[in-house]
């Protein structure tokens, strides 16, 4: 008996310490805020590409509902991936890009590089956990539309944003300090379908995070 129950011991101590599975470089994805429909991160060896697909309300006011497929990381770093949608589209504002937060509450303070479905790029935040987002205070527009690749770049607390397209070199977007998300914070990828009752998906290429 004694022995059994040891046996059974040693299999519950293993399964609680096994490895989560990494999709690619990332080490796991979730939906956060609860959207209706659920959402998914896959990752394609052969073609070294990430498919992404999610729904959820939005990533705006006061909480936020998508996609995220993410790692933790402390230092600084340099983030860069080629984006593109999976068809037209329902909502000209759904959106794709990096997304950098400090947890995964739905209300929590984060800054994401964003490309929406109607070609319009911005870097946009959350100051502090449950605050609301402000149109135009929390965001920075790039007059360029329809962009290919976005980069994103830590350094300490201040965070910058360049976007380019196909084929053409990186262009300054703008950047921020966030106070909020210093030491470790979660790095990746993310999309919303700006509609609560449909699933969006997006083409993820060419990522690297250098350190």
């Amino acid at each position: 008996m004694k022995t059994t129950l040891t046996a059974l011991l040693a299999i519950a101590l293993l399964v609680g310490f096994a490895p989560t599975k990494r999709i690619g470089d990332f080490k796991n994805s979730q939906d956060i805020g609860n959207p209706k429909l659920a959402g998914s991160s896959q990752y394609d060896k052969k073609a070294k590409a990430y498919t992404l697909t999610g729904s959820g309300y939005n990533i705006w006011f006061k909480r936020d509902e998508f996609q995220y497929l993410f790692k933790t990381m402390k230092d600084d770093f340099t983030a860069t991936a080629d984006f593109e949608f999976v068809g037209a589209g329902t909502d000209p504002h759904r959106k794709v890009g990096w997304m950098v937060r400090e947890s995964m509450d739905d209300d929590a303070s984060h800054l994401s590089a964003v490309l929406h479905g109607d070609g319009l790029t911005v870097l946009q935040w959350r100051v502090a956990k449950g605050d609301a987002m402000r149109d135009p205070e929390d965001e920075i527009f790039f007059p360029e539309k329809n962009v290919q690749t976005v980069q994103l770049e830590r350094k300490g607390t201040t965070y910058t944003m360049r976007a380019a397209k196909k084929g053409e070199p990186l262009q300054l977007v703008g950047s921020h300090g966030m106070a909020n998300l210093a030491d470790n914070v979660t790095v990746g990828l993310f999309i919303c379908s700006h509609n609560p009752a449909k699933i969006e998906s997006a083409t993820v290429s060419n990522v690297k995070i250098d350190r």
